[in-house]
């Protein structure tokens, strides 16, 4: 059997006292914390109030999110119904976790835009919701509204949202930068 080599010695290795070392003491003092938070919680729903912030989704929205709490994707609409989205990847571009696929399609009788998207895709198992899609955008084509995406699932294969169901799922219309009509020139 081979020796061990000796264990490296680091500069800013922390030294537990005798306090720490017995780990009894925090375990009891966690125990403190979570007794005492239970018996608040309990002695607040005898009374008939609201002990714990529970929400009953989606009956109820919790309160304290914000305003501008980013959740789920949307693509807008063109008053025909098609996205309003021209394929340019930027959203793919700046996207941090890479999860946003577009495939792009060519459509010559639209002159201000001959480019739209065939396939628009995005995978929320890897989203991090940072919201920079949006922001990127020069279209206002993809929106985040404040709502919970269907997060969890059996297979990674069903956590990938497709442009129908980036649609048709809360159809928005009012973009901020309105397309052209097919075959103008622009407002």
């Amino acid at each position: 059997m081979r020796p061990r080599p000796p264990r490296r010695d680091y500069w800013n290795e922390p030294t537990l006292g005798w306090w720490e070392r017995a780990y009894i003491f925090e375990v009891v003092r966690g125990l403190l914390t979570t007794s005492r938070v239970f018996w608040r919680n309990m002695g607040r729903w005898v009374r008939g109030r609201k002990g714990a912030l529970t929400s009953y989704y989606p009956e109820e929205r919790r309160a304290d999110y914000g305003r501008r709490n980013r959740g789920k994707h949307v693509l807008t609409q063109r008053p025909d119904g098609r996205p309003q989205c021209i394929a340019c990847n930027l959203c793919a571009t700046v996207c941090p976790a890479r999860c946003i696929e577009i495939e792009a399609g060519l459509d010559l009788e639209d002159t201000a835009h001959p480019k739209y998207p065939e396939a628009f895709a995005i995978d929320y198992a890897r989203c991090i919701f940072c919201g920079f899609c949006v922001e990127a955008c020069p279209e206002d084509a993809i929106r985040m509204v404040p709502d919970i995406p269907d997060l969890p699932g059996n297979d990674r294969h069903d956590m990938w949202l497709h442009k129908e169901h980036l649609m048709t799922w809360n159809p928005q219309r009012d973009v901020a930068k309105p397309y052209p009509p097919k075959g103008g020139s622009g407002p």
